[in-house]
């Protein structure tokens, strides 16, 4: 097998890594730099909230994304509802960020939690205007059915709380979404080891999203390096085929007949 076929198609784009890095926390613009070249990352989401589009000195967190080849994933954090989010969208668009757009509407402070019924409202609006829109929800399979239908690009389904660290808590319905989804599922938030990238992974998963464990880690730029060999590995064992699970042992070798055979 080899990995460098295994393209990830995400709307109108293809790409090679699996890894997409939210550029959020992070001590530096130089530390965001490192870490995206150690990533491998091809997709960055980028707040609004936080850009300035008229500040393009190296101290900015535009200037730390080459995007000769990556691309930027303008998210709608901090809307509480669809018309904020869709007026967000509009401004990235307009600011030239393209026409994709992570769709982030978390109206309460405390759990972050995705509003389901104003995200649904926001996607039918933005998808009729030509974006391509990645919503962020909670794992809920009913929900990820509805925008695949209204034409989303995918899903993005949360593991555990935002910057929580917590890994997949929501497994079981992650792998509701991933085994009915006819558009690419993006395990986000709540990751916070290469382990819980790789069990993502290995679930089925298309990708994963990492921003908080990345942005905390003791060394930033090795630890994007290890999600990205944990997004790899994950993968790669995904497209293995993995066995299946007994309740009992199962020997490796034979456990009789060897010794009457050399006693004999």
């Amino acid at each position: 097998m080899q990995t460098q076929e295994d393209l990830f198609k995400l709307g109108p784009a293809v790409f090679t890594s699996r890894l997409f890095v939210g550029t959020g926390k992070f001590s530096s613009a130089e530390i965001l730099k490192q870490v995206i070249e150690a990533s491998g990352t091809e997709m960055v989401t980028v707040s609004l909230r936080r850009v300035d589009f008229s500040n393009n000195d190296n101290t900015s967190l535009l200037s730390a994304v080459d995007r000769s080849r990556v691309t930027l994933l303008p998210n709608t954090s901090g809307a509480a509802n669809s018309k904020e989010a869709i007026r967000l969208a509009r401004l990235a668009r307009e600011a030239g960020c393209g026409d994709w757009v992570k769709l982030e509407l978390t109206p309460e402070p405390r759990y972050l939690m995705p509003d389901g019924v104003e995200t649904l409202e926001a996607a039918k609006v933005l998808v009729k205007e030509g974006f391509h829109v990645l919503p962020y929800i909670h794992a809920d399979p009913i929900l990820a059915k509805r925008l695949e239908d209204i034409g989303v690009a995918a899903v993005m389904p949360l593991g555990s709380p935002i910057g929580s660290n917590q890994g997949l808590q929501t497994r079981l319905f992650l792998e509701m979404i991933i085994e009915q989804s006819n558009v690419p599922v993006i395990v986000d938030a709540g990751l916070g080891t290469p382990s819980h990238a790789a069990a993502a992974m290995e679930m089925g998963a298309d990708a994963v999203l990492v921003n908080t464990a990345l942005a905390i880690a003791g060394d930033p730029v090795q630890m994007a390096v290890a999600f990205k060999m944990g997004v790899q590995a994950g993968r790669m064992a995904r497209l293995c085929g993995m066995g299946s699970v007994a309740n009992e042992a199962r020997a490796s070798s034979p456990l009789t007949g060897f010794l009457d055979a050399i006693s004999s």
